[in-house]
């Protein structure tokens, strides 16, 4: 092994650390008052102590590792080494007649100071190079606390020993008691993690890294609203199981996002019920390019249909995940079909040729401003009438399962485009046969849910681009509220309902609490690191059709629990007999009505719908 300067001070260290562990063994076998022929015997014997133990301190190899990367089979080498020494020193003193006086306690209290100095000093030196002086060696880090105390923890402290990222980690914060005051690669936890704000203080940090990535979002949203009502900027790790895999790095940590805390705990499928009603079988979803359609695709992925068509209107949409879908599930068979779902001729021949046993129906015009007046009509036909086409079409190809797609805002409707679903609901029901009190046929499910996060449309993309122009972030009224889930948890869900309902159900999934829109505002505002002094918030006034809060169940409806505990199953009032046929009739007309004499109609259908009851 060739001696480099790093190398020679190592050694020089260690036999530094042989004197002094030789020495020290002397006085504290005096008690710190050595008689002065002891003191010769201590200096004469170093001569040939100190050349026994470097001697074998380098046969052990203790000089090839690193002392940034010290761990514990350094520490066990240094031992065995220490101890092969301890053992031999008698040998040799013995061998070469030394005539020093070498007391037996000298013998044991060497090698014990020995090892406290050699290993000690090599820990400490690690910790120091990886932790205390991380602001030295890089002057643009700065130091943080982390939240949380456990495995991913650790897994952030060993990749920011190797990679600072422009950080470096000053404490730990824990609820366990029992983590309190103990250390985490060299690194102290301080406290439970209600304290954040008053360690930040401590500590002068202004950056939080949330290392919490299994924690309920209850604690995560907890925590961070604690260091936004502090104005402490929060970061987020990937998942453990993302760094230990390497697909991402400590590279990788962003500010908390929205779903990180409006986000819910995640939703537990029947899997194996899952895998007989999709596994093998060729699935179809409608509306497969939108923000629902999509995730329902690569959902229904996972289960590795037969062929999973793509019906979707828009080319763009199409094309993006006729791109997508391969890259991630290799081998997935694939039918992109561009097409219209009030085309009845066109959803035929699809089905025709594809004889889907699933339908997924996730088509519709959503927006509900823009469906209320001039487009009420096309809202009708596209989510009506489409509705009833694709479900027609099914019904006469002999799919298995047809899953509609609805929303909460079918509940007492006060828009064009809640009243429209309302009534592709009933029309889904309509269709429902039974025979001597038994489902036959294709079976018909409904499902209603609230507000997805990141949807095309929604109000979070819309005030997340007027954070970045700087505001003001328009909110139309202070008490509004709505109820969010996260994409993929609606797509389980929906998939969950699929599979449970036996025909004519609609389910109800829990959307948790509602959020006012205002807080939420608020909230985005603050995690972008501004303030409502920076960017401030204006209210607009209820657009057309909109409501105050949404609600999941009509006044006259109940629900029934279901084995899943985020589905119900709603209780929904009964059609009137015969309004179906009338309604097709209507669906009929070529020639557009005007957005009066299409809200007088879907108020004789849906007499729940009051559009004149919108509060101003």
């Amino acid at each position: 092994m060739n001696i480099n300067p790093r190398t020679a001070i190592i050694i020089l260290h260690d036999i530094l650390a042989a004197s002094l562990a030789w020495l020290g063994a002397y006085w504290l076998r005096f008690n710190l008052d050595m008689p002065p022929e002891f003191q010769a015997a201590a200096l004469s014997t170093l001569a040939w102590v100190v050349p026994l133990q470097a001697a074998v301190f380098w046969r052990f190899g203790l000089y090839r590792g690193i002392w940034r990367f010290a761990s514990l089979p350094d520490l066990k080498r240094i031992v065995l080494a220490v101890g092969l020494a301890a053992l031999l020193i008698p040998l040799v003193l013995i061998l070469f007649r030394v005539s020093a006086v070498v007391p037996r306690s000298v013998l044991i209290l060497d090698p014990l100071l020995l090892i406290v100095l050699m290993g000690g000093s090599r820990l400490a030196y690690r910790a120091w190079k990886e932790h205390r002086l991380a602001s030295v060696l890089h002057p643009d880090s700065k130091p943080v606390l982390v939240a949380g105390a456990g495995s991913a923890a650790d897994f952030l402290l060993r990749e920011l020993a190797r990679n600072p990222a422009g950080f470096h980690v000053v404490g730990l914060l824990d609820d366990s008691r029992d983590k309190r005051g103990r250390l985490v690669q060299g690194i102290p936890v301080l406290g439970p993690l209600d304290e954040v704000a008053v360690w930040a203080r401590k500590m002068e940090v202004d950056d939080i890294v949330l290392a919490l990535p299994s924690a309920a979002h209850a604690v995560r949203k907890r925590i961070t609203q604690t260091c936004s009502d502090a104005g402490l900027n929060v970061l987020t790790v990937p998942s453990l199981e993302d760094l230990v895999a390497g697909r991402v790095s400590v590279s990788s940590l962003r500010r908390i996002e929205l779903d990180d805390l409006l986000g819910r705990d995640p939703v537990q499928l029947d899997d194996s019920g899952l895998h007989r009603l999709l596994t093998g079988k060729v699935v179809m979803v409608t509306g497969a390019g939108g923000s629902i359609g999509s995730e329902l695709c690569r959902q229904i992925a996972r289960f590795a249909p037969a062929t999973l068509v793509l019906f979707e209107q828009s080319e763009l949409a199409l094309y993006a995940m006729e791109q997508e879908l391969p890259q991630r599930f290799p081998g997935l068979q694939i039918a992109p079909v561009i097409g219209d779902v009030k085309n009845a001729a066109w959803i035929n021949r699809v089905m025709a040729g594809q004889r889907p046993a699933v339908v997924f129906h996730a088509a519709a015009y959503k927006h509900v401003p823009l469906m209320e007046n001039t487009n009420a009509w096309e809202a009708v036909r596209n989510n009506v009438l489409g509705t009833q086409v694709v479900a027609a079409a099914a019904q006469a190809h002999g799919v298995e399962k047809f899953v509609m797609i609805s929303t909460d805002k079918a509940v007492n409707p006060t828009n064009v485009m809640g009243a429209t679903k309302r009534l592709a609901e009933m029309a889904c029901q309509a269709m429902q046969q039974h025979e001597a009190g038994q489902t036959v046929g294709t079976r018909f499910v409904s499902v209603r849910f609230g507000n997805v996060l990141g949807s095309s449309g929604s109000v979070i993309p819309k005030f997340q681009k007027q954070i970045e122009a700087g505001g003001p972030v328009t909110v139309t009224h202070p008490e509004i509220t709505r109820f969010f889930m996260s994409i993929p948890e609606a797509a389980q869900l929906v998939l969950q309902a699929g599979l449970m309902g036996e025909g004519g159900e609609i389910f109800v999934l829990d959307m948790g609490e509602p959020v006012r829109i205002a807080e939420l505002a608020r909230l985005m505002i603050r995690l972008s690191g501004a303030d409502e002094d920076r960017i401030r918030i204006e209210y607009s006034g209820l657009r057309p059709g909109e409501k105050l809060y949404e609600e999941l169940l009509a006044d006259d409806e109940s629900t029934l629990p279901t084995p899943h505990p985020k589905l119900r199953v709603a209780k929904a009032r009964a059609a009137d007999v015969g309004w179906h046929g009338e309604c097709l009739a209507w669906l009929a007309r070529s020639d557009p009505y005007d957005e009066a004499a299409v809200k007088r109609q879907l108020k004789t259908w849906v007499p729940e719908y009051q559009p004149e009851a919108a509060p101003s």
